[in-house]
């Protein structure tokens, strides 16, 4: 029963410490002149993938690769039919009222190149160089976007943007602590998680690979659900798509791009036979919302999250 209790602690300490990540990160990118939109689809992403980045770097410092791995795809898949789709089943996100193309694009692009890299079999130093590659041309990009906003008039309303965690009026201390408070909560928290998960595993004789898929990458996506079930509450489509693309875009190229960096990750067979295609199969699947303008009604997200709660049956039975 307790390394069940202390998972959950694990848990809780990583969604405190990465929402006040988020908030820190959040108001001092605001502070510093960076639009509303820019910081949707890179801080707010980036800050609510950090537990995921902490667990795969502990998975792969304990020795227990498949946690990380199975994080990272696990996460993917969870992000867009449960993260995306239970939000829908509160409140219809309005994806017909914005533009994210060009970042689908290079999410399909970047799980692609991943799928790729994982047939060579392992996640090592060049493969983690590439994937950390194409994060930067991504990252360059939306920089670029981000000045020809500033120079053009669409920065006023950008501006106007509500950003999850903002606060036009926090002051400097205030951001410093939240940030302060991140940083020492996420590693804890990962560590928690990862040491008692692969306990968990043991006890049930289930692969860690499973852990991973299932019960850890579940619970690292659980700040994209909450960040995404309130923008969509409050009719924030961009932030909510932006938000899901960003943190994917973030899972495969840089958590596992720093992670191999630290030590190598063997792709275990059933990644290469059956998970990596369900993660990209529920990538395409957004392709009418982006492309055509769908918005994600009720129906959708009750078919969305029901496509989840199989594959994770599937998984584990």
């Amino acid at each position: 029963m307790m390394p069940w209790l202390l998972v959950g602690l694990g848990l809780v300490i990583l969604l405190l410490a990465g929402d006040a990540l988020v908030k820190g990160a959040v108001n001092l990118s605001l502070r510093v002149g960076i639009p509303a939109l820019i910081v949707s689809l890179t801080i707010v992403a980036f800050g609510t993938s950090a537990p995921e980045l902490l667990i795969s770097i502990n998975s792969v410092l304990e020795n227990k690769p498949d946690i990380a791995m199975g994080n990272v795809v696990g996460s993917n898949t969870a992000n867009i039919l449960l993260v995306l789709g239970f939000p829908a089943i509160l409140a219809t996100i309005h994806t017909s009222e914005c533009n994210t193309r060009k970042t689908y694009v290079f999410m399909i692009i970047a799980s692609v190149l991943f799928i790729a890299l994982a047939f060579t079999g392992n996640f090592g130093t060049w493969q983690a160089l590439v994937l950390l590659a194409a994060l930067a041309f991504m990252l360059a990009d939306a920089f670029r976007d981000a000045n020809t906003h500033r120079k053009g008039a669409a920065l006023a309303a950008l501006e106007e943007e509500e950003v999850e965690g903002a606060d036009p009026d926090m002051p400097w201390w205030q951001i410093i602590v939240f940030l302060l408070l991140g940083l020492i909560g996420l590693p804890l928290g990962a560590d928690l998680l990862v040491d008692n998960a692969s306990l968990i595993a043991r006890e049930y004789g289930v692969s860690e690979t499973v852990i991973g898929l299932t019960l850890v990458a579940l619970g690292t996506s659980l700040p994209e659900l909450a960040t995404t079930t309130m923008a969509a509450l409050r009719r924030q489509a961009d932030v909510a798509l932006g938000n899901v693309i960003g943190s994917n875009m973030f899972n495969l190229l840089a958590i596992i791009g720093i992670a191999a960096l630290i030590g190598p990750i063997p792709v275990a067979p059933e990644f290469l036979r059956f998970d990596l295609w369900v993660m990209l199969g529920a990538s395409v699947l957004l392709l009418p919302f982006v492309f055509w303008r769908w918005n994600i009604s009720r129906p959708w997200g009750i078919a969305l999250t029901l496509a989840y709660f199989a594959y994770v049956g599937v998984v584990l039975f």
